[in-house]
């Protein structure tokens, strides 16, 4: 038997714990104002508010004088107990981003549940199914409970449903790649209350009282703790599937998200690095007002606009998250529609210039044959209107074959290039055709054969008409080649051929090699203009990972 000093000490102890997890929780309640997130700082308002005062009902049933009014406040506690599941939950859900706490069937169930469950308890007195209590005077004065089977099956479901919370948190805290010891410090200190109701009930030497309120207090108390710093990282992080970096107020990485190491690999055990050292170029892109940070995939570059949020604490900011949000359709679209104003750009000049002049030559001619009634004046009107034709032909031409191939075909190349030189007038010339080895593209056969043609014209119209053309696979690539014996191209003016409107032809329209470059752009390859063995013109495609030799 204790003697009567220990047995005050251990009553002042129980009655010191639930106190104190009581003044705890109760103390952090005008704190959590703080929390941005609504439905968060609602469910955390309301845990605090249960626990503190399922551990204050506590305190009242070790202190009442009466036997009464100790057995009026335990049942208080189980009540306001088994009540901070619900805010328990419904915290969880909110953090981790989910919306089951808004559903009108899971709250009325869990109201059914509660309420049967309160009142088995509130009538415990009638069936005594819940727990029998007695008077004890040892280890000192108190209003002993002895639980019977509903208890467990009450503290079963409330602890499978409290489970089911810490699965919520443990799996944002997994998906976000955030480390997980803190949760398991928390969870830890929130089993430890079970251990002892577990052992009070199978020994004498420990009280047969509920302790969940102080686990629960203590997770409740810990969780605010951290909200600001890890917490809340981990529940903004799992708001998107966006890259999220974490800084200080002192520019130092403090936490990051699976996506955001997977973007940035130098991430990887860098806490506590000044960002500026470990990821420079996002810590540049943060000075950019509306700054698009483009970063290569290998396979393919992705565009990221980054933005960045602060993180307050009490009023006061600490530190900032840094979202990525991928916007590589839309800086793909912008791209796209200022090449296609360049185009809009370069073809108002040619037509404001290139038409223009057969267009005065026309007028003039014609004025002047019906002024004189003169009709050798309309030819030079007959081949400036040709040439205009050719021009709008081409120009439109150029207009389409910008556009991106949807569809595509395995084509023979050497039966393709054979098919293209017999649509052109070729005079004396020749075509050769390699057919050493059989080659097969995937294209659009119509927009190939357009660009055969046209190297094919450009030969004839350099390399006079008996130039030698020849088409034939590259020997150190996937692609093909077309080449011809002619005078070949200046090395200075190998860059500027695919210009539209470039041409040193009097008679060329200076189209022919830019509709080439948008048919090659189309299908996502590759052309360079060099010189043949020969010295004449050599231009190489190369047609990346879908060619293929037989």
């Amino acid at each position: 038997m204790l003697s009567l000093s220990s047995s005050s000490a251990l009553y002042g102890a129980y009655v010191f714990a639930f106190a104190a997890a009581a003044i705890a929780c109760l103390a952090m309640l005008p704190r959590t104002r703080h929390i941005e997130h609504e439905d968060t700082r609602r469910g955390l308002f309301w845990l605090l508010v249960t626990s503190g005062g399922w551990a204050a009902a506590h305190v009242g049933y070790l202190t009442m004088p009466t036997a009464g009014l100790r057995y009026t406040f335990y049942v208080i506690g189980l009540v306001v107990g088994i009540a901070s599941v619900g805010p328990w939950l419904y915290f969880c859900a909110a953090y981790t981003g989910r919306s089951v706490h808004r559903d009108p069937a899971v709250r009325r169930a869990f109201l059914f549940v509660f309420l049967v469950i309160v009142a088995v308890k509130v009538t415990n007195p009638v069936h005594n199914w819940y727990f029998v209590a007695e008077s004890a005077v040892t280890p000192f004065a108190y209003l002993e409970i002895n639980h019977r089977p509903f208890h467990w099956i009450a503290m079963g479901l409330a602890y499978s449903l409290a489970f089911v919370g810490f699965f919520m948190l443990f799996e944002l805290f997994v998906r976000v790649n955030s480390d997980t010891r803190p949760l398991f410090v928390l969870i830890g200190l929130t089993g430890i209350p079970v251990v002892l109701d577990v052992a009070g009930a199978v020994s004498p030497a420990v009280l047969d009282i509920t302790y969940s309120s102080i686990g629960v207090a203590a997770f409740a108390v810990g969780v605010f703790s951290l909200y600001f710093d890890r917490f809340q990282f981990v529940r903004v992080a799992g708001e998107t599937d966006d890259p999220i970096v974490v800084v200080d107020g002192g520019g130092k990485v403090r936490d990051y998200n699976r996506r955001a190491e997977e973007l940035f690999p130098s991430l990887g055990d860098s806490l506590d690095e000044p960002l500026a050292e470990v990821v420079p170029r996002l810590a540049d892109a943060l000075d950019e007002q509306g700054s698009v940070l483009e970063i290569d995939g290998g396979e393919t570059t992705r565009y990221y606009n980054v933005s960045s949020n602060p993180f307050t604490t009490g009023g006061a900011q600490t530190g900032k998250s840094i979202v990525l949000s991928d916007v590589t359709h839309r800086e793909q679209y912008r791209q796209e529609l200022e090449t296609k104003n360049e185009k809009l750009e370069q073809f108002a000049s040619i037509v404001s210039h290139d038409l223009r002049n057969p267009l005065q030559v026309a007028k003039g001619r014609t004025e002047l044959a019906i002024e004189g009634g003169d009709t050798e004046h309309l030819e030079p009107v007959v081949r400036a209107h040709e040439r205009m034709e050719q021009l709008i032909g081409e120009m439109l031409t150029l207009a389409r074959e910008g556009v991106s191939i949807d569809e595509t075909e395995r084509v023979d190349l050497a039966a393709l290039a054979r098919r293209s030189w017999g649509m052109i007038a070729g005079g004396q010339a020749s075509l050769s055709v390699d057919d050493d080895v059989d080659v097969t593209v995937s294209a659009d056969p119509e927009r190939l054969q357009q660009l055969f043609e046209n190297l094919f014209r450009n030969a004839i119209e350099h390399g006079g008409d008996d130039v030698v053309v020849s088409v034939g696979p590259l020997a150190d690539a996937d692609g093909f080649y077309v080449e011809d014996d002619g005078a070949g191209i200046p090395e200075a003016d190998r860059e500027g051929i695919f210009e539209a409107g470039y041409t040193t032809s009097e008679d060329g329209t200076g189209f022919g090699l830019a509709i080439v470059s948008e048919i090659v752009e189309a299908h996502e390859w590759e052309i360079r203009a060099t010189e043949a063995d020969s010295g004449g013109a050599r231009f190489e495609i190369r047609t990346a990972s879908e060619y293929a030799r037989e």
